[in-house]
């Protein structure tokens, strides 16, 4: 289980002479169980794609905890090849000079697997994203923002993590594409027995993928519910971000 308590972060502002804290979380607390999709959601600078890279070791919290299986996940050790990440800028999350192959065998190498192996794997992931093994040999600037975002997929389930994080992961995508990849995440989800941090301001796909929903404001969390009972979120602020959404009106 992912488990974060007490989460706090701030940042310095200002000069040397007049430095300010800005709060961005303010004591999140909140577990996403296994083989369980959770969604956050929130307005632009809500804090939620800050508390994505705290959850990824990324940066650390100013105070409070956040483990991964009884581990803390500023452990480098406890987190290599436990949880990966897709991000929304798919065009920077790929080494423009790596082929498709070397970019996915990239975190395989971190687990010390035989090169051999890891070409097979390579092929193996690639039609498990719906990509032919061709594409292996191209390099990014050669893909569509759909390809591009399903290497990104491939290269994070390469290591088997039993948690992957999306930040937006479907956002800049178009609205066709963005449906093929939620279904593919989907697929993902129930075969291997992920369990997803799903961060997105689209309520309709967090919808679609979710099992719970936790709706972010101001780096706190306003509400967590089960996707199933949206309609009965309690929060007039949850209300109000969920009332224009098609799969909270149908």
């Amino acid at each position: 289980m992912l488990k974060v308590e007490g989460v706090a972060k701030s940042y310095r502002t200002g000069n040397l002479f007049a430095q300010k804290s800005r709060h961005i979380l303010k004591d999140v607390s909140f577990d996403c169980r296994h083989g369980e999709c959770l969604g956050i959601i929130g307005e632009s600078g809500s804090g939620k794609s800050t508390l994505g890279r705290l959850i990824l070791g990324i940066e650390k919290p100013n105070r409070g905890t956040i483990r991964l299986d009884g581990k803390d996940i500023g452990d480098r050790n406890s987190r290599i090849g436990r949880i990966s990440a897709v991000f929304q800028d798919y065009r920077s999350s790929l080494n423009p000079f790596f082929t498709v192959e070397q970019a996915i065998m990239e975190p395989m190498k971190t687990v010390n697997r035989a090169t051999r192996m890891l070409q097979g794997k390579v092929e193996e992931l690639l039609q498990l994203v719906g990509l032919n093994p061709s594409y292996r040999s191209r390099y990014p600037h050669e893909l569509s923002g759909g390809e591009a975002q399903r290497v990104c997929i491939a290269r994070a389930i390469s290591t088997e993590p039993p948690y992957l994080l999306l930040d937006e992961a479907v956002s800049s995508l178009d609205i066709s594409v963005q449906a093929q990849v939620l279904e593919l995440l989907k697929t993902l989800k129930n075969r291997n027995k992920m369990s997803y941090i799903f961060i997105t301001h689209d309520i309709q796909a967090a919808a679609y993928l979710c099992d719970r929903i936790m709706i972010f404001r101001c780096g706190q969390i306003e509400e967590i519910v089960e996707t199933k009972r949206l309609r009965d979120v309690r929060s007039a602020y949850a209300r109000k971000l969920l009332e224009s959404s098609i799969c909270f009106n149908d």
